[in-house]
């Protein structure tokens, strides 16, 4: 499955880091891609074992600000 978040906040390569790197701790989560510019950030998971709004949480923790 495949689910796009709007995340506020991210500025930079650091960010993109951060990010992609709590997303891909959360089991189920395969893939991610990160738009920093734009805020968008597509990820590839699966449904059984992630939710978004645990990934949402997971973007929260690291100081940035999901929309949606």
């Amino acid at each position: 499955m495949q689910l796009t978040l709007q995340v506020n906040g991210m500025t930079g390569n650091e960010c993109e880091k951060k990010v992609k790197e709590a997303l891909t701790l959360l089991e189920g989560v395969y893939g991610t891609q990160i738009d920093v510019d734009s805020g968008r950030v597509e990820v590839t998971y699966d449904e059984s074992f992630a939710t978004k709004d645990m990934m949402k949480e997971a973007v929260k923790a690291q100081g940035y600000e999901p929309v949606g």
